[in-house]
């Protein structure tokens, strides 16, 4: 049985983590009221944009040659990556760790044993994981969360779209954690280019009859760079949420778990001095009944 001393101990140092994990906690709480303010401010114009794009492009000859639809035999691939920057929240940041090695195994298998993957990483923790695996990860935006706003978020997608207009890419895919509650976020692997591959079941076109003015094409040369970019920071903003929330969920367990902890501590500490005073009665029990018999 450990000594009253070391068992004090003990009991002070889950006390103290208790607190930490009680106010982290509380901070993500108050950081996650203001990620989800944002995510469902942004997910109506997301849908109507992406809307407005599926019925301008239904039947524009446009659409079909636009730089962003160009089909391409796969030799290149860019994976955009996005996790957080700093972890004690779950399983959020190996989830997206392990979704991009197995799509990578799986879909680009030849193409990363050429040397041809880029993992682009928004997050540091993403960047952390995929680089100790070996992949050729691009750290130009993994800051992304230390200011996050539109601007720096538009920057990594102009770099994803640009790369794949010269030519560089093939390919672009994004992995990211869709938030749908605290408890729950929900794993994303959306192919961002070329659009011609990617089909959204949930988003149909508009039967509205629009009149367009320039003119179909002209719309949506402008339409679809802004999607991609919206697409990028919808998936930024969703990951920050769901990191909140995992964070929120992975504390409040912590938080319960010392409080377990501190309850057997206490059972083992009161154990211990009763045995302690046990002891200390015996022995003046004892040393009553030597002095008596002498």
């Amino acid at each position: 049985m450990p000594s009253l001393k070391e068992v004090r101990n003990r009991i002070v140092s889950v006390n103290s983590t208790q607190q930490i994990t009680k106010a982290m906690k509380m901070v993500s709480a108050a950081k996650l009221r203001r990620a989800t303010d944002a995510i469902v401010q942004m997910r109506p114009y997301s849908q109507k944009l992406t809307e407005m794009i599926a019925t301008v492009s239904a039947n524009a000859e446009g659409a079909q040659s636009n730089p962003y639809t160009i089909t391409r035999d796969i030799q290149k691939v860019l994976v955009i990556v996005v996790t957080s920057d700093r972890g004690l929240c779950g399983a959020f940041n190996a989830n997206v760790g392990k979704a991009t090695v197995n799509l990578i195994a799986e879909k680009y298998a030849s193409q990363n044993a050429a040397g041809n993957v880029e993992v682009l990483a928004l997050g540091k923790k993403g960047a952390e994981y995929l680089t100790r695996r070996g992949y050729k990860v691009n750290e130009k935006f993994v800051h992304i969360f230390s200011k996050l706003s539109f601007t720096s978020v538009r920057q990594a997608a102009e770099y994803a779209m640009d790369g794949f207009v010269a030519e560089k890419f093939d390919v672009v895919e994004v992995i990211f954690n869709e938030f749908k509650n605290v408890a729950t976020q929900i794993l994303r692997a959306e192919q961002m280019l070329p659009l011609v591959d990617k089909q959204d079941s949930n988003v149909k076109a508009s039967t509205v009859d629009y009149i367009f003015e320039p003119s179909e094409e002209e719309i949506i040369s402008e339409l679809i760079p802004k999607a991609l970019k919206l697409q990028v920071y919808r998936a930024v903003l969703e990951s920050n949420a769901s990191e909140h929330g995992a964070r929120m969920t992975a504390m409040d367990k912590a938080t319960e778990n010392a409080g377990e902890l501190l309850k057997d501590l206490k059972l083992v500490y009161n154990r211990s001095r009763q045995a302690a005073i046990t002891k200390e009665i015996l022995e003046i029990v004892g040393g009553a009944e030597a002095l008596a018999s002498a």
